[in-house]
């Protein structure tokens, strides 16, 4: 089932995400597109009922105030515009103030009585969908998959799996990033329970001497993401028929590596670190939901509960975490670090109630006290925080009494760490992660 679809027109707002938010949350498709679409480009979308022109204060590029081309008027769609006052449709609304409940109230009256869009936005209608569309796609060839076993590639794998069964090959790369005991689990989990092709491949060593003295973080997220790529070119040189690479990309990773109206915040591993000379096409379900769709969707799928809710983890892994150039013992110290971090979280309950949370090592030392001696020695920052679109994030508040108990056991278990600090810093104006 085809479902009707509002589209955004990206005019320099910052607020688009979540006025698509609010959209689907009423039960109607929603998806945003650059101002500059043609009226025959907007046209080719399915099931369009309508527009929203979202205006904002990044509407001047290179000096000139940027708008929705004339003929948009005339497609033949209804039109209201949100926070720009030259619109020249009669519907304007205020612009918007990023609270999902009051832009649902706004639109929900030109998205049903003059949109005359139908709530036919949910997950079973959206997994049949992309089925579908995958099939589609790709027909009787062999799909390779990067099976990290987050969130966003375990439904990706899920999905897949059901549209093409054992076409769908799945490669666990461990790039020597991974948190301690993640690949074990992954193999245990995909290939010892659920039987998918699963490929293993160790390939520290590799990945490890790419990324010696290499400190920027935009450089270490693009080497990273080129040699996985490089990873899976040979591993598909060694079956026939492998024509598709699938990919998790979600929503959010397209945003925040920049748009038409919007600078790049950082490059994702799956948007904009692939070589140019790519061998595959790539097979993206999901790119075009929110972590909390994504979660929803695997739950659909009958993944399980544990594994939909997984702590969430980037493409680049601990190499994002070990800040600057990646040295062996800050990475261990990561590693480990972290692992204490998750089972005290998981001791306290907080496991279920903080979004995210982990370690990172920075790159530089401190002065401090070890066994009555001086010490010069690395410090761990822990982050955790909660969202629900990973586009903002608010800062979890720790008992004392937890956080002190991690910061005994880091500064005890951990080598070469003499401080723990904890980062109070939401998004934005901070990200999620360090880099």
């Amino acid at each position: 089932m085809k479902q009707d679809m509002i589209v955004i027109l990206d005019l320099g707002s910052h607020e688009n995400t979540v006025v698509a938010r609010a959209i689907r949350s009423l039960g109607v498709y929603s998806e945003i597109y650059p101002h500059d679409i043609t009226a025959t480009e907007l046209k080719a979308l399915p099931n369009v009922k309508g527009v929203i022109i979202n205006g904002g204060p990044n509407n001047v590029i290179d000096g000139v105030a940027i708008d929705v081309l004339p003929e948009i008027y005339e497609a033949g769609f209804p039109v209201i515009a949100a926070g720009h006052d030259k619109a020249l449709c009669e519907v304007k609304l205020p612009e918007f103030d990023n609270n999902e409940e009051a832009i649902k109230e706004a639109v929900k009256g030109f998205v049903f009585e003059t949109c005359k869009a139908e709530a036919n936005w949910n997950m079973k209608n959206f997994v049949a969908d992309q089925i579908e569309l995958v099939r589609r796609q790709v027909g009787d060839k062999k799909v390779l998959l990067a099976l990290s076993g987050g969130v966003d590639s375990s439904v990706v794998a899920a999905l897949l799996h059901k549209a093409i069964g054992n076409n769908l090959y799945c490669v666990h790369v461990n790039h020597g990033l991974m948190r301690k005991g993640e690949s074990e689990d992954v193999v245990e989990v995909f290939k010892n329970q659920l039987k998918a092709n699963l490929i293993y491949i160790d390939a520290t060593e590799r990945f490890l001497s790419k990324l010696e003295n290499v400190a920027d973080p935009e450089e270490k997220r693009k080497i990273i993401g080129g040699e996985f790529i490089r990873v899976f070119e040979e591993e598909a040189r060694k079956l026939d028929g492998i024509e598709f690479l699938g990919q998790g990309t979600i929503y959010p990773d397209i945003v925040e590596s920049g748009t038409k109206t919007a600078k790049c915040v950082k490059s994702h591993h799956n948007v904009g670190g692939l070589p140019k000379d790519l061998q595959f096409a790539l097979v993206e379900p999901l790119r075009q939901l929110f972590k909390d769709e994504v979660r929803a969707c695997g739950l659909e799928l009958g993944l399980p509960h544990a594994m939909v809710f997984r702590q969430p983890f980037p493409g680049p892994g601990l190499g994002v975490r070990c800040l600057g150039a990646i040295t062996r013992d800050r990475l261990e110290a990561v590693r480990e670090s972290d692992a204490i971090l998750r089972e005290e979280f998981a001791k306290a309950g907080l496991d279920t109630k903080v979004w995210q949370y982990f370690t990172l090592v920075p790159d530089f030392k401190s002065v401090g006290v070890r066994d009555n001696a001086r010490s010069f020695d690395w410090p761990v920052i822990i982050r955790a925080v909660n969202t629900i679109d990973a586009m903002t994030a608010s800062i979890e508040h720790i008992d004392w009494a937890v956080l002190d108990k991690i910061t005994a056991r880091i500064l005890k278990e951990v080598p070469c760490v003499n401080r723990v600090c904890y980062d109070l810093s939401p998004k934005p104006n901070a990200t999620i992660e360090w880099e």
